[in-house]
């Protein structure tokens, strides 16, 4: 499957692709040519499962829910503990890709978007790791709801950029993020999140 999939316009078979806007295409094509070159590369793959196992605490266990099985029945309930990764969440798995992505392309700053700020704290992780700089960009009104990710989040180095237009909220911090990303792309990467 992954020797098919994605082809070379980003189709999953009738599904995928995407539009880019045309100042970012050669940007795009920079991130894609970079992630190909360096994802069978075995210092790359090295370098990230010591990050997964040393850094994040991966791999993560498994929890059997006994007793939740037995009220149940018939069945087993097991959970994956993704909880337990460094910063609680999953997002820490994309993000220090990412970062090490960036630091093997020479770029200098992490730029992303976040809403509960759970994707801001991960991100501010993987910059304050790499040593990058980092802007999470977060509409107001998430900042105020999620304090406690904001204060993680500067803790950790990052500039959160309060985004005051229209609902200032995640969907307003994504344009803003993507239009800083615009006129930094040549030193700077766009972690999406969301």
């Amino acid at each position: 499957y992954f020797n098919n999939y994605p082809d070379v316009n980003g189709y999953f078979g009738k599904y995928g692709g995407a539009y880019i806007e045309p100042k970012l295409k050669a940007a795009m094509d920079e991130i894609t040519e970079a992630y190909f070159s360096i994802c069978q590369s075995r210092k790359f793959i090295a370098e990230l499962r010591r990050i997964r196992k040393d850094f994040q605490g991966r791999p993560t266990p498994v929890y059997h829910c006994e007793r939740l099985s037995n009220h149940l029945g018939k069945c087993q309930i097991y959970l994956k503990r993704e909880d337990l990764n460094h910063t609680g969440a999953h997002k820490l798995n994309h993000c220090m890709g990412e970062g090490l992505l960036a630091k093997y392309m020479g770029k200098k700053k992490l730029i992303a978007e976040t809403g509960a700020g759970q994707h801001g704290v991960a991100i501010a992780t993987a910059a304050a790791y790499f040593g990058l700089e980092c802007d999470v960009y977060m509409g107001e009104v998430d900042i105020a709801k999620q304090h406690p990710n904001v204060i993680r989040m500067k803790m950790l180095g990052a500039n959160v950029i309060p985004v005051t237009k229209g609902l200032k909220t995640l969907k307003e911090a994504c344009d803003a993020a993507f239009e800083a990303y615009l006129n930094e792309y040549e030193s700077a990467i766009y972690c999406i999140g969301t």
